[in-house]
C-alpha cells in the first residue's frame, strides 16, 4: 500500500492518534488529498469495521446467554435477566441503525457466538451444558424483539 508524504506540520499517527485524526479530517475538508496518510487511514477504517463486528458478536453473546438462562434456569426469576435483555437489545438496535448492512449478518454472528453463549450460560447457572440446545434456538425476530422472553 502506498503512503503519500505528509507535510512536516502534520502530527504522526504513532505519536498522537487523536491529533493525527484531526489532521486527516482537516486535510480531507480542504481537499488536500496528496497529503493524506493513506496507509494508516486504511488501517483505521478496517479497524472500525472490525470494531462493529466485535461489538455485534459481544452483544449477541451476552443476549443469547441471558435468553438461555431465562429459559432453562427454572429456579431463578425470569425478570432477573429482563434488564440485561433490554439493554443488549437496545445496543444491538443502535449498532444496526448505525450500520444497517450488519443486519444481514445478524444470524451468522448469532450462530457463530452461540457455542460461547451456551458454555457461559452453563457455567454461570451450573447446569449441565446438555440441557441447552446444541443449536441456536432463537430467530432473528426473537433476538431483536424487546418483548420476547422465552
Amino acid at each position: 500500500m502506498q503512503t503519500l508524504v505528509q507535510s512536516r506540520s502534520s502530527p504522526s499517527y504513532d505519536d498522537d492518534l487523536v491529533q493525527w485524526i484531526d489532521a486527516q479530517v482537516h486535510l480531507l475538508l480542504e481537499n488536500r488529498f496528496s497529503e493524506l496518510d493513506i496507509e494508516n487511514l486504511v488501517e483505521e477504517l478496517n479497524g472500525m469495521r472490525k470494531q462493529y463486528a466485535n461489538e455485534l458478536d459481544s452483544r449477541l453473546t451476552v443476549l443469547i446467554m441471558h435468553l438461555l438462562k431465562c429459559q432453562y434456569q427454572q429456579n431463578h426469576p425470569k425478570n432477573k435477566w429482563h434488564s440485561t435483555l433490554l439493554e443488549q437489545r437496545r445496543r444491538i438496535s443502535r449498532l444496526l441503525t448505525g450500520a444497517p448492512s450488519m443486519r444481514a449478518r445478524l444470524m451468522p454472528f448469532a450462530t457463530d457466538c452461540y457455542d460461547c453463549a451456551r458454555r457461559r450460560a452453563a457455567s454461570e447457572t451450573q447446569l449441565n451444558i446438555e440441557i441447552f440446545p446444541a443449536q441456536l434456538p432463537y430467530s432473528a425476530n426473537q433476538l431483536l424483539d424487546q418483548d420476547f422472553m422465552p
